[in-house]
């Protein structure tokens, strides 16, 4: 099916084009004390630089910087204590990687201005410019580089389920909305992503993996976020730590959808996923699902 909105399958991330003929990864760096998985967690910033380039040896295009945790029952965290764990991390990194593509992970616009003044290239919004005031504009005005995720709500609100009519049709008429509405104001380089794990139960994260193309036809690349979720430890019965094969199986499908990014914290394991749907697709087959 054709895109039912402009297609814009390359990003402009200041004065560099990222093209999506093939999928990247979004390496997670998380400068918090309590994410959902331990391991993601990085204490000071000879760690944080450490990961970052086993992440880029590894294939990552992208480092997610983030400095609140979105899990369940995670203590709030102020602005200002925020921008202080992602403001040292994002300068080391663009001193120290300069080729790399560094993303923010915030739904605050202060901690996006601060994290943008120090050479952050993408704004990675779990609010979709509904948990603070002026996050649309900010983005439309300047032209930054923004991923939309589908939420519902303020930030305390994340984690409620909404009551859905029809949980694809409605995240991605939400989402369609918010498109038309950041397209209308100027912006240009967006992504697209469904919100795994927000304002979704677990059935409903299934359902929006089983119809993922259904999003490729907002005319943005998608990027997901199924990276050791509650939707995969919890179905199996296991532990976050336990849960990289069902992260690969999920990802595996998610590409045959037409995702173009993968947010994870197993670089590696995600780039042989890449690779070996990458390899089917040589040989015409274009959907294994």
């Amino acid at each position: 099916m054709k895109s039912l909105f402009p297609s814009f399958q390359t990003i402009r991330l200041q004065d560099r084009i990222l093209s999506f003929e093939r999928p990247v990864i979004m390496g997670i760096l998380n400068s918090t004390p309590d994410s959902f998985y331990a391991e993601s967690r990085v204490a000071n910033l000879e760690i944080s630089r450490e990961r970052a380039a086993s992440m880029v040896a590894l294939g990552a295009t992208f480092l997610d910087v983030g400095g609140h945790s979105t899990r369940p029952g995670a203590a709030p965290v102020s602005t200002q204590e925020e921008i202080d764990r992602v403001i040292p991390v994002i300068s080391m990194l663009r001193e120290a990687f300069p080729d790399v593509f560094i993303s923010v992970d915030t739904y605050r616009l202060a901690v996006a201005q601060a994290a943008f003044a120090v050479g952050a290239h993408l704004f990675n919004d779990i609010g979709a410019g509904q948990m603070d005031d002026g996050i649309f504009e900010w983005v439309a005005a300047h032209k930054i580089p923004y991923v939309l995720t589908h939420s519902v709500g303020k930030f305390t609100e994340v984690h409620d389920v909404p009551n859905y009519k029809q949980v694809v049709e409605d995240v991605w008429s939400n989402l369609a909305l918010k498109l038309q509405e950041l397209r209308q104001l100027g912006a240009v380089d967006i992504f697209i992503d469904p919100g795994f794990g927000f304002s979704k139960s677990l059935e409903h994260n299934y359902e929006l993996v089983a119809h993922l193309e259904n999003f490729t036809n907002l005319g943005a690349p998608v990027l997901v976020g199924l990276s050791r979720k509650t939707m995969i430890y919890k179905e199996l019965g296991i532990s976050a730590a336990e849960s990289l094969n069902g992260t690969s199986v999920l990802h595996t499908i998610a590409l045959q959808k037409g995702v173009s990014v993968l947010r994870v914290h197993d670089v590696a394991e995600a780039a042989e996923v890449i690779h070996l749907v990458e390899k089917i697709k040589q040989y015409g087959i274009s959907d294994l699902v």
